[in-house]
């Protein structure tokens, strides 16, 4: 094992590569690289920026900016848009302020990797916006564009100009797999890669039509990876379709279980969330890390999906009133942000049986760490470091099975 200066990121990234084939790991093979086999989840809003996907890729893995309203990070746009409310234009100039942070976020990123690694932009199917946030990552060179929260059936198709960027939908069954691959088969694009997500440990927004389906067994990885990995055999496709397992994965033992049922690479969101160079406040990483499991909650999002988040005063208070939120749901309700953030929203359609808040308003204020307004997404399991918040450096370390610095 060759020597390397805490200083030097390239000689870190080496370094890194290095122990994953010591402690057994494949690496994961992406457009003709070669990376980590640890996958930093995208985590709106502002969660996972370019400072967290920027360093992640200095380090050789694959790191992802959330595109959803990265105008919060940028002081000049907020100040151009935050007053906006019932002017007929808010929304246009809103996703031109979002739009153009993703493009400043992008080249951020890019700069803080060195060229290392690589970078993905993460953009929900289930935003109103998702066609030209994809076509803006696309545009600015982005690697990767991973979409997730519906099926991106059409992403062949928005990126038909760029062969050169890396396609990864995320979804949790085999069936869904499938249903993916013979649509995307006949517009002459597989995906580059597929994130594999277990709605009964992940964070965020979860892939299953209610919370009482997230314990089925159909999204087990012992199910879906060896099905997903038999169908790809059978379309002659199987080196040419990596496999990234999402939720739940803790150390160097998880990355390789999950390669032994057919996985290339283990994607983690809460536990890059809480590292030193997460996009988020501190505040928001301390009520991440200090959450217990009692402390974990499953509901309904707004936009019609099963969600996990830690208990705050307000979710616990959302969840006392929800039942009468949803009882007064009335369509076309006006939007509290000047904006339709969401294709579908409980709250602004008037859709009784979906959730009845804000979204962006609340992780708006989980991301500034307000406790008290704030929507904490967060995974079910442990974190690798308890309540500590430690550099990703020492994240990706523990995850390829290397002694951490004392």
């Amino acid at each position: 094992m060759t020597a390397h200066r805490a200083d030097d990121p390239a000689a870190q990234a080496t370094h890194l590569m290095q122990q994953a084939l010591a402690s057994g790991m494949r690496p994961l093979r992406l457009r003709g690289r070669e990376l980590l086999p640890v996958v930093q989840g995208g985590m709106g809003v502002c969660v996972s920026a370019s400072g967290l996907a920027g360093s992640v890729a200095g380090h050789g893995a694959l790191g992802v900016v959330s595109a959803v309203d990265l105008r919060r990070l940028h002081p000049d746009l907020m100040a151009q848009t935050a007053h906006l409310t019932k002017e007929t234009d808010a929304r246009a100039r809103i996703d031109a302020a979002n739009l153009e942070a993703l493009r400043r976020e992008i080249a951020r990123a890019r700069a803080l990797s060195g060229g290392r690694g690589m970078l993905g932009v993460n953009v929900m199917k289930a935003v109103s916006a998702y066609e030209p946030l994809v076509r803006a990552a696309l545009a600015s060179g982005i690697d990767a564009v991973v979409v997730g929260a519906g099926l991106p059936l059409d992403l062949p198709d928005l990126a038909r100009d760029h062969p050169q960027a890396a396609l990864i939908p995320i979804l949790s069954d085999a069936r869904g797999v499938q249903l993916l691959l013979r649509k995307w088969e006949r517009k002459g694009r597989l995906p580059d890669a597929i994130v594999i997500e277990h709605p009964r440990l992940a964070g965020g927004h979860l892939g299953a039509a209610r919370v009482a389906d997230l314990t089925d067994a159909r999204f087990d990885f012992e199910q879906v990876l060896p099905a997903v990995r038999a169908m790809l055999k059978d379309m002659a496709v199987e080196s040419e379709v990596a496999l990234i397992a999402a939720g739940g994965m803790h150390g160097p033992r998880d990355v390789l279980r999950m390669q032994a049922l057919g996985a290339d690479a283990v994607q983690l969101g809460t536990a890059f969330a809480v590292t030193r160079e997460c996009d988020a406040d501190a505040h928001f990483k301390q009520v991440l890390a200090g959450a217990q499991p009692q402390d974990i909650v499953e509901f309904t999002s707004v936009a019609g999906l099963p969600a996990r988040a830690v208990r705050t005063p307000w979710l616990d208070k959302y969840l006392r009133v929800e039942a009468k939120l949803k009882a007064a749901a009335h369509p076309k309700r006006r939007c509290n942000m000047a904006f339709d953030c969401l294709s579908v929203c409980g709250l602004r359609d008037g859709i009784a049986e979906i959730g009845q808040f804000c979204i962006d308003q609340q992780l708006g204020h989980a991301m500034t760490g307000d406790v008290q307004r704030g929507l904490f997404f967060r995974g079910a399991g442990p974190l690798p470091f308890g309540r500590e918040i430690r550099p990703v450096a020492d994240l990706l370390r523990w995850m390829v099975g290397s002694p951490l610095p004392a």
